[in-house]
């Protein structure tokens, strides 16, 4: 069987790509999914006990008008419910709100003091500076020892499972807030709470479902009608990409030949099972990941109030395993069978053969945690727990990740091979669901017009882009 556009992968970005090809009045497209459901890292589960989870804590907003239509189509008004964000830091057990250098007049005075100290100095300095070199450097100079010892480097050891001395920096962009002293100043002498920075200060999040139904709702659309359910096909796991020859193969013995290929594979997988693993076994050495253990933790009960309107929390310090915890519950209360008695966390753990975990014990170590920083009064609260882990967490922005990548790309482009998605571009800057969907999307325009994948290709300039205000709840 041959087809025009072939897609492997059913997450946000094979959807995505799938979705444009439909809006050009394209047809002939296949979508090859490994797994038996729609949305990729963007799957919702519903364990056992009833309750739902996402795979990793995941939120809705977007840089892109198109995407937010869309999402405003599949679920429609009704099918969402709409935050304003409250994101933590624990430290020194106490809460500071996020972004954390804005709001240091919430430590204790020796804390808050050498955080500022730190600022000062780096700011002092900052013209004199050399250009950092790693992620590591650009902590130091950006923030200075203070804010780095207390919360960035313990924070993104546990985040990234390595030290951020491996890491390059030219990937921040508006990941990380940067701070304005003055700004800064101004808060520690007002005692004021300093809260709306970043792109989803304001999200969204289905009413039913988990993320999952959004990926669920798109994949259904696309399949509906006569003769269409064929183009999604599940249970399709890959063996062999042939780019050559443009052919690929699955474990199930079939074969499909196409014209333009796009994988949302990890890139890694994606070279190790093609033609090219010879020649492209040295770039795919510069590709690092982390991955995560993600637990869910049902819960007897009510939360705290102290925890009742928070989203997710942050956690740098090493008396927890857990870099982050989402109160699931509060982004839905259908995420839990019954909410009037019963609620849920779910927190996060990096892994790396730089931080190793113990798969058998990390569960136990989680529960433990949630005790240790307070969030959870008594193990005897927890109903069930949940676990999964991913092998493919986050793509790291390591020091030579961009030799790797660009050697790799520019192969597979000669081949009409798009490689792209969470993954298959590799770029944990342009990694959100909204940046994966539109990495499908201009992936098509580009094969069909020679359209620029500005996603790809200028990232700072999409995560420029202000989110549309959001609907008040």
């Amino acid at each position: 069987m041959k087809v025009r556009h072939l897609i492997i992968g059913a997450g946000p970005t094979g959807l995505g790509a799938a979705w444009r090809l439909e809006q050009r009045g394209i047809t002939d497209w296949l979508v090859l999914e490994a797994g038996s459901v729609a949305g990729g890292l963007a799957q919702s589960i519903v364990d056992e006990q009833g309750f739902t989870w996402d795979l990793g804590g995941h939120v809705q907003f977007s840089h892109y008008e198109m995407f937010d239509q869309l999402m405003d189509d599949l679920l429609g008004t009704d099918g969402w419910l709409y935050h304003d964000r409250e994101s933590w830091v624990w430290v020194r057990d106490r809460f500071v709100p996020y972004p954390f250098q804005l709001n240091l007049h919430r430590l204790a005075d020796a804390d808050r003091d050498a955080c500022l100290r730190g600022l000062e100095e780096a700011a002092a300095t900052v013209s004199a500076a050399a250009k950092p070199t790693n992620f590591d450097e650009w902590i130091l100079q950006t923030f200075g020892t203070g804010i780095a010892d207390l919360f960035m480097r313990p924070y993104n050891q546990k985040v990234w499972a390595r030290n951020p001395d491996r890491m390059d920096c030219r990937w921040i962009g508006d990941r990380v807030a940067v701070a304005d002293l003055a700004r800064v100043h101004e808060n520690v002498r007002l005692q004021r709470d300093d809260v709306s920075w970043g792109p989803n200060n304001r999200f969204r999040f289905p009413r039913r479902g988990g993320t999952g139904a959004v990926w669920q709702a798109l994949a259904r659309r696309l399949t509906a009608g006569r003769g269409r359910a064929g183009r999604l096909m599940f249970g399709a796991s890959v063996r062999h990409v042939d780019t050559r020859e443009r052919r690929v193969a699955l474990t199930d013995g079939r074969e499909f030949g196409y014209e333009q290929l796009i994988s949302t594979m990890p890139l890694d997988r994606f070279v190790a099972t093609s033609d090219l693993a010879r020649d492209l076994r040295a770039a795919v050495v510069d590709l690092e990941h982390s991955s995560t253990h993600v637990v869910g933790v049902g819960l007897h009960g009510a939360p705290p109030p102290a925890l009742a309107k928070k989203c997710w929390m942050y956690f740098p310090e090493s008396n927890c395993p857990f870099y982050r915890v989402t109160h699931f519950s509060h982004y839905s209360p259908n995420n839990v069978p019954d909410a009037s008695t019963q609620w849920s966390l779910m927190a996060e753990v990096s892994e790396s053969a730089h931080c190793p975990v113990d798969s058998d014990t990390v569960v136990a170590d989680v529960v433990r945690g949630l005790v240790a920083t307070f969030l959870v009064s008594s193990d005897r609260l927890v109903h069930h727990t949940w676990h999964t882990r991913l092998e493919h967490g986050y793509p790291v922005p390591s020091l030579n990740r961009d030799r790797g990548l660009d050697g790799i790309q520019d192969v597979l482009r000669a081949r009409d091979v798009y490689s792209r998605g969470r993954f298959g571009a590799w770029k944990y800057e342009v990694s959100n669901q909204d940046h994966s969907f539109a990495q499908g999307v201009e992936a098509v325009d580009a094969w069909l017009d020679g359209a620029e994948e500005v996603t790809l290709q200028r990232p700072d300039e999409v995560n420029a882009r202000r989110p549309r205000p959001m609907a008040r709840a």
